[in-house]
């Protein structure tokens, strides 16, 4: 089979690895030696972030896997900026931090984390500074502060004018604020990173990206998985169990998180899971050599609950007492 759909081209040149290793929650410990193996079985892709909080040990990892014969050059390094760091004063601070705990000079992509804007914390009070103002505060809240995106995306042009990343873009947007972005872009954005998988499919959303040549990334592409444990989903709400997608599983005699894989490939997005385990780094890759039907991709398509595991307006007031809503 073709290797088309193993990489997508960005706008203004570069291919980005169509599955990629998230390392959201990944624990330090496991990072080093994890990273070096994902490159063994074929990873080239890094989604990382300041707020996971690991990136000193990512860089451990990228620095593990290129002593052994990685090239640079091969790899996808993608970060973000966190919430306060909006400031056009902190962008650059902020990408400069991540740079230095990845070990790296440039990054392949820097992403704005959400559209929320809190208060700055300088570094050497607490990084990564989370969520809350005042953790020890008696009723710890966030602080929103008022930062026009298009100050934030001024000053991510610039880190691109200034050599630190090559391309950038934005997570967490729906179309009216992409195409706000967009009318006062001097470099347009080449990635939206959204929650996306067979409960979440965001139709309309992919299709004006695809329009726009905006790639978009899928983040948490097996659902519910990475939430039960946070209490932000119920464990009957599970992909794995979901005997539609087993059928289609079974006919190709694949896993289940290998067809959501394969159906978010195929419908041109970019997938970011996350494992921990030899097992499920190498299933999680091998999605190239099999093709879903028209029917079957129709089928999972048909999935849809709109269901969104990752939203500030319910975790921000369940975890932060603070109702923050970014989705309509």
């Amino acid at each position: 089979m073709s290797d088309s759909l193993k990489t997508f081209e960005v706008r203004g040149g570069g291919q980005i690895p169509s599955v990629g290793l998230g390392t959201w929650k990944i624990p330090d410990e496991v990072l080093p030696t994890l990273i070096p193996e994902a490159v063994s079985f074929g990873y080239r892709h890094f989604d990382c972030a300041c707020d996971y909080g690991n990136e000193p040990a990512v860089g451990e990892g990228l620095k593990n896997a290129m002593n052994g014969g990685a090239s640079r050059d091969d790899l996808w390094i993608t970060s973000k900026l966190w919430n306060t760091y909006h400031h056009p004063d902190h962008v650059r601070a902020a990408c400069e931090r991540s740079l230095s705990d990845l070990g790296l000079d440039e990054l392949d992509l820097y992403l704005i984390h959400f559209p929320v804007t809190l208060a700055y914390i300088p570094f050497e009070e607490r990084y990564p500074p989370g969520w809350l103002f005042d953790p020890e505060a008696e009723n710890p809240s966030m602080k929103h502060v008022d930062v026009p995106y298009s100050d934030t995306w001024g000053a991510m042009e610039k880190l691109v004018d200034e050599g630190l990343v090559k391309n950038i873009g934005v997570c967490n947007l729906g179309t009216a604020m992409l195409r706000e972005v967009k009318a006062h872009a001097r470099i347009q954005p080449v990635v939206n990173q959204v929650e996306m998988h067979p409960y979440l499919t965001q139709q309309n959303l992919l299709r004006y990206c695809q329009e726009q040549g905006i790639v978009v990334t899928a983040f948490s592409p097996f659902g519910a998985s990475s939430y039960v444990p946070l209490s932000m989903a119920d464990a009957n709400e599970s992909l794995f169990d979901d005997p539609d997608i087993q059928d289609v599983a079974s006919a190709h005699g694949r896993t289940i998180g290998q067809i959501a894989l394969r159906w978010a490939v195929q419908r041109g997005t970019v997938a970011i899971p996350k494992t921990q385990t030899a097992l499920h780094l190498k299933e999680n890759i091998e999605i190239y050599d099999f093709e879903l039907s028209e029917d079957e991709m129709l089928a999972i398509d048909g999935m849809n609950r709109d269901r969104r595991f990752n939203d500030p307006a319910e975790f921000g007031e369940a975890a932060f007492n603070t109702f923050y809503p970014i989705f309509d």
